[in-house]
Formats: structure tokens, sequence, C-alpha cells
């Protein structure tokens, strides 16, 4: 675990203060699905964004100036990016837990757990973003299943933990099981942290155009019969249900969030 603290105040002091938490996958899956804490903590004295990567970037796709970079370069690149970025978003922290994918998205491996955990305890934050139980992307469910699975344990209890858009929006949720962000109003910091990512963007996946793009068309599809309330808006899964009642059965809790988008379908059409 290395951590990395933007401002060079004490380490425990930085974790402490933290107020909004994000873990996160990979590095720029923060600024993607988290960007509604970022956001709120920016420049506010009561308030500290904390940001947990988990995997160490090895295995990120590369073209352009960067498609002979090795695993190791990579690796080095995308740390330093992820630092710029938390600079860029006035973090408190960056945690690095740099694990290879292969533990994350394991069954049994209790080590993330147990590094979770910790990072939790030593933060104690008000509010956590990860990612969505939706995510197509297994390492994405890997971390998910294991923040939940740490969170149980820790017997622990945020005022809020949200699933967030990466690998697959949460448009199809029902409006009455979406949480909606409003993250419209500071378009210079939202570029400035997709933009950071320079090895993704000009290794050809335009990250920060698609991000950007879905914010906007969150906020323009939300209502059908009213004008806009927002420019820009992130939608998140509630998974607090899963922390405060631990016989919840985490498979049958995403499918009963289908099971509503299906009927709302449905009943549509009969």
């Amino acid at each position: 675990m290395h951590i990395y603290i933007p401002s060079g105040i004490n380490e425990t002091e930085a974790l402490k203060r933290t107020t909004h938490l994000a873990i996160g996958a990979h590095q720029d899956d923060l600024e993607i699905m988290a960007y509604d804490g970022i956001l709120k903590c920016f420049g506010q004295a009561d308030k500290h964004f904390t940001g947990v990567v988990v995997t160490n970037g090895a295995g990120s796709p590369r073209n352009g100036i960067y498609q002979d970079c090795t695993d190791e370069d990579m690796q080095k690149i995308r740390k330093e990016e992820q630092k710029k970025s938390a600079v860029v978003g006035d973090y408190s922290a960056q945690i690095f837990l740099d694990y290879p994918s292969a533990p994350v998205k394991s069954k049994t491996d209790r080590d993330v757990i147990e590094d979770f955990k910790k990072i939790i305890a030593d933060t104690q934050p008000e509010y956590i973003y990860t990612h969505n139980l939706a995510d197509k992307h297994d390492t994405h469910i890997g971390v998910v299943l294991k923040v939940i699975a740490a969170l149980r344990e820790l017997d622990y209890k945020p005022k809020g933990v949200y699933g967030c858009e990466v690998w697959r929006d949460l448009d199809w949720l029902n409006d009455a099981d979406k949480v909606k962000f409003d993250v419209q109003g500071r378009p210079n910091l939202e570029n400035a942290l997709l933009g950071v990512f320079d090895s993704q963007i000009a290794g050809g996946k335009r990250y920060d155009l698609a991000t950007t793009g879905r914010r906007i068309a969150n906020a323009t599809y939300a209502e059908s019969h009213g004008v806009d309330d927002t420019t820009a808006m992130i939608y998140a899964m509630d998974l607090m249900p899963l922390i405060e009642d631990k016989t919840l059965e985490i498979a049958e809790f995403v499918v009963r969030h289908i099971r509503n988008f299906e009927n709302d379908v449905k009943n549509r059409l009969i």
C-alpha cells in the first residue's frame, strides 16, 4: 500500500479528515464514477475526498506514443497520472494498493478485503463510492463485492454507499431505484480531471468525451415532461440495504432491480 498526500500534511490527519471515500479498480475510475464526491469536497474546509485505486495498471490498453511501453512502464505512468489527478482534484489522500487483477476477482482471496477494512477504519468516511453491481467489468465487480464484505465485517455504517457508473450506465434503473447526483457547475475541473489520463485518451479510449457525454445525456433524459434541472448528472445504485441487512443476498438484490425494470417495461405494453 502506497499513500500519496497532495498537500503534504500528516498521513494520519489526511486519512482521518476524509468525509468522502471512493474505491475504484483502476486509475481514472474514481474521476469517472465518484466525481460527485470530488466536486462536493473541492475547496471545502470541512469536507475531504480520498481515493483508493486497487489495481496496478499493468494491463492497460496502449497505443500511439505508449504502444511500446511495457507493463512495468504503464504501472509507473498510470500512477503518475493518478497523482496528478489527486493534485487537480484537491484530494486529501490517494491510496494505491497495486494489486494485479487476479486477487481482486478471486472469490476466496482475503488480502484485498483486509486492506479495505483498514482503509475504512482509518478514514471513517460519511460516504463511500464504488462500482455498481451490474457493471460488466469483472475486476469492478470484484472490487464492489469486497467493499461490501469489508463493510459487513466491520459492522460500520456510513451515511451512504453508492455503486456508480463506469462499464455500464444505470439509466435502466427505475427512477425510484436511482440515486441522482447533480454534478454541473465546474466543467473546468471535470475536464481537467478526465484529461489528466493521457495514456488512455491518446492510447485510443476517449473516456473524457464518453464520460462527459453520459453525464449530459443523463441530465437531459432524466425527465420527459419537464425542462432540465441540471446540465450534468451521474446515476448510482444505493448499496446501503446490503450493509444494513447482512443476510440480504447480493445477487438477489441486483435481480430485484432488474425485475423492477422488467415490470416497468411490461406494464407500459400491456
